[in-house]
């Protein structure tokens, strides 16, 4: 089969098509003819060399398409169904063959294409995580950060979900600002400009946001932690696309009341049954029209490379995929 594979970390240019082995469902797993793979942050990670791993290895950890077999244990009625799933191993998306094992795989609810099932099912779980962990309450308000990506924009979505009362949306740029709106957010602001704190002041009645979730780190977390509200503040960390995580100031998180909180690590340590239950909520909440993933492009397997560039400079708007 095709799959895109890693034989050395660096740039996009790593990813180079091969013809590499059919793989064969084991005990437990299914086996899925890919028809649509995710793009996620940490395929870009992994990739830079920024994460240790076995090399080479065929990057995806989140796949949509049929199930074509099944090893032994894993449930036969699934063979021929349209499903999602998370890739053994997380990795092995990027091909035209994926493995899964049968208890991480979903099968789409009528309703949602596969891109988008494929775009909101781990995105959306997150996001669902993110905001069960920063403990959202009705009349709360939310402060996003990276609001266009992928999982910012399901996170708006899914903060309005739970009852805040104002969702506040940072964007680097004007296309992503309209987008963020359509996505649910009350007020957009432009993270690059020098008031864009202020701005988020103004919007909380001088407060500052009650919950803030960040994905950035570095300089704009620095800044975002700065509108978080003083006297009980929540904010939330679950990235570091800068390239840097939040350098955190203990006398200032101190002295200003505020809960900073591991949200990505508490949404990971759920037991493996909640984590389940998020995913399959993602799902139906997409077939129900309540969390929208948008999709920026779509990449043959050939142009991975443009992929892991259109996520890595940070212009896309909602989820990157690629189809074999």
């Amino acid at each position: 089969m095709k799959a895109v594979q890693v034989s050395e970390c660096g740039p996009p240019e790593v990813l180079r098509v091969q013809q590499v082995k059919d793989p064969s469902p084991s005990e437990g797993e299914v086996l899925i003819a890919v028809e649509v793979a995710g793009v996620s942050y940490g395929d870009i990670v992994v990739r830079s060399g920024r994460y240790p791993f076995p090399k080479p290895y065929v990057p995806g950890l989140e796949a949509g398409g049929r199930v074509v077999a099944v090893g032994a244990g894993a449930d036969r009625s699934l063979v021929g169904k349209r499903v999602v799933a998370a890739t053994v191993g997380m990795t092995g998306g990027y091909a035209e063959l994926a493995l899964a094992e049968a208890a991480n795989t979903y099968e789409v609810p009528a309703g949602p294409t596969l891109e988008r099932a494929v775009a909101v099912f781990q995105a959306g779980a997150l996001a669902i995580g993110l905001v069960s962990a920063m403990r959202v309450r009705p009349g709360d308000s939310v402060l996003v950060t990276a609001a266009a990506g992928r999982i910012g924009s399901l996170l708006v979505q899914r903060a309005r979900a739970a009852g805040a009362t104002t969702v506040i949306a940072a964007v680097g740029n004007p296309q992503k600002a309209v987008a963020a709106a359509g996505f649910g957010a009350d007020t957009v602001v432009d993270y690059t400009a020098p008031d864009w704190v202020k701005k988020v002041r103004e919007a909380t009645g001088g407060k500052g946001a009650d919950v803030v979730v960040d994905a950035i780190g570095g300089d704009i977390a620095t800044q975002a932690l700065e509108a978080t509200a003083d006297g009980g503040g929540r904010f939330g960390l679950y990235g570091f696309t800068s390239g840097t995580w939040l350098p955190l100031d203990a006398h200032q998180i101190g002295r200003r009341g505020i809960t900073v909180v591991g949200a990505l690590g508490i949404t990971f340590a759920k037991p493996v049954e909640e984590q389940r239950a998020d995913a399959a909520e993602a799902l139906r909440a997409a077939a129900a029209g309540q969390l929208v993933p948008r999709i920026h492009g779509t990449f043959p397997l050939d142009r991975a490379a443009d992929a892991h560039r259109a996520v890595e400079s940070r212009d896309s708007i909602g989820a990157v995929l690629i189809r074999p």
